[in-house]
């Protein structure tokens, strides 16, 4: 007996269960704290006779009244600079994304075949932007506007303007009729496109189609990438803030006919073949009123910045194939600077989501590190904990594998991204909508759930958001997934070899 070996006592604890524990004792130590205190105090007061209960009611009633009217108006005085201090709940009523037409489809034979017949691209420059969408993760689906169905594509300003028109009134439209508002209610509009920014402005064209308010506040950004429907919705949290009884329209798109790329230069074919066009039309309001029919509440917004010069945004080519045509990835530099701005945005988001046993966790580690020179690697915060849903930007293939590697998510967790991605392609800032109505068009939004929306952008930017759900959203969900959210999600092969 004294010889036998003693259990594996190791491999019988299960560790997920030991790391729950710990989780649930530190997220609820307040209540483990009070439960004693009030048990206490409920004894001894059952303890306390009634001579002690009657000299505590003469005690009240010797004191001064005007001491106590004092006291009274007192906390009434801080209750209500309290409230009136408090930021104003900024509501996202509803959104609409537009919804390309049959005939806007570009399948890869199509693709393939105008390459070809651009006579500004030889055989070399086809066979490569080939190879891109063949890694690239988009579908047989996604659209480009009718200029760059022409050949060679039709690069004019009015062909641009008539893309714009074409998907903000079409997404404008849909919210509108969705939400029932009227537009001599809109009190602020904001619209973003990074590389069309037109005179007169794409936020005065919608001013003048729905004849909104002379003293309506307009703006109009440009040239800040895809994270700006991010900055977009940011800016509109800070008008509402000093704007009360408000509503606003954001638009979010990326207009794709002037920006197509004619030459032979690798890194900027890249757009070519990943961009496709889209928009979202975004309803937030800071009216009481609209609390009850709003889909969520914002909580936060974080917004960083990296700078990075322009050989960041080169690319560079490895493993040469039989061919002679090289791989393409992106830049060290660029995935550093871009890492630097994803971590500069968890930093910052991390004290404000994430559960008090993940922050206990960080600042062991970050004190292990710093202070005691201790070798190990740097903690990860467990985001899933702070979050049920996470839309990624779908940027590319490339982005949604590092984000679901770094952060250690799921496969479902960035089934939205990947599958906004095969469906539609890169729509830039509008992508994330994509993303929210795929989540909602499955069922999976509940109340209470928390949405982590990550935007990348040039510059280097990585913005995010973070939504609570107020309402459990019921399917069917009319938007752009309605006639095909019943395919996906699919199974996206590494490679999808192009004949």
């Amino acid at each position: 007996m004294a010889n036998e070996p003693l259990p594996p006592f190791s491999s019988s604890v299960r560790l997920k269960y030991v790391k729950l524990g710990y989780q649930y004792l530190v997220n609820h130590i307040l209540t483990f704290i009070l439960i004693p205190i009030i048990v206490g105090i409920s004894i001894e007061l059952a303890r306390v006779g009634p001579d002690e209960i009657l000299s505590l009611v003469r005690f009240l009633n010797d004191l001064d009244l005007i001491y106590v009217m004092s006291t009274l108006f007192l906390v009434i005085i801080v209750g209500t600079v309290y409230f009136m201090s408090r930021p104003r709940p900024v509501y996202l009523v509803d959104y609409a994304c537009f919804r390309p037409k049959p005939n806007f489809r570009v399948p890869f034979s199509t693709f393939l075949e105008h390459a070809r017949l651009v006579p500004q691209f030889d055989e070399r420059t086809v066979r490569f932007q080939v190879k891109i969408l063949e890694r690239s993760g988009l579908g047989e689906e996604t659209c480009l506007p009718p200029a760059n169905h022409y050949i060679p594509p039709t690069c004019s300003m009015a062909a641009a303007r008539a893309e714009a028109e074409l998907v903000i009134f079409s997404a404008i439209d849909e919210l509108l009729n969705k939400t029932g508002m009227r537009p001599k209610n809109i009190d602020i509009l904001i619209v973003n496109c990074s590389l069309f920014s037109p005179t007169p402005s794409l936020s005065a064209m919608i001013v003048n189609k729905y004849k909104l308010r002379s003293n309506i506040l307009s703006f109009n950004l440009s040239g800040m990438g895809c994270s700006a429907g991010l900055i977009s919705i940011d800016l509109a949290r800070d008008l509402l803030q000093a704007h009360g009884n408000s509503n606003a329209l954001v638009v979010s798109t990326e207009i794709i006919t002037p920006n197509y790329y004619l030459g032979k230069e690798r890194a900027m074919l890249l757009p070519n073949c990943l961009f496709r066009m889209g928009a979202a039309a975004v309803l937030l309001s800071n009216c009481r009123r609209e609390r009850s029919r709003a889909k969520y509440r914002l909580t936060h917004v974080v917004r960083t910045h990296k700078g990075a010069d322009d050989a960041a945004y080169r690319c560079v080519f490895q493993e040469q194939d039989s061919e002679g045509i090289t791989g393409i990835n992106l830049s060290k530099d660029l995935m550093a600077i871009a890492g630097d701005a994803l971590k500069s945005n968890i930093t910052t988001m991390g004290p404000l989501v994430l559960p008090a046993s993940e922050q206990l966790l960080f600042l062991f580690s970050l004190i292990a590190r710093k202070v005691f020179k201790a070798k190990w690697k740097p903690y990860i915060p467990d985001f899933r904990l702070a979050f049920e849903h996470f839309c990624i930007h779908a940027g590319g293939r490339a982005v949604i594998d590092e984000l679901q590697k770094n952060l250690q998510l799921s496969d479902q967790h960035v089934e939205a991204s990947r599958m906004a991605l095969h469906r539609f392609g890169n729509t830039s800032s509008s992508s994330l909508w994509y993303e929210l109505n795929y989540i909602e068009s499955k069922g999976r939004m509940k109340k209470g759930d928390r949405v982590w929306m990550i935007g990348f952008g040039s510059g280097f930017k990585c913005n995010s958001a973070v939504w609570k759900c107020l309402k459990t959203i019921k399917t069917p969900v009319d938007g752009p997934w309605s006639t095909s959210i019943h395919r996906y999600p699919v199974d996206i092969p590494a490679v999808v070899k192009v004949l």
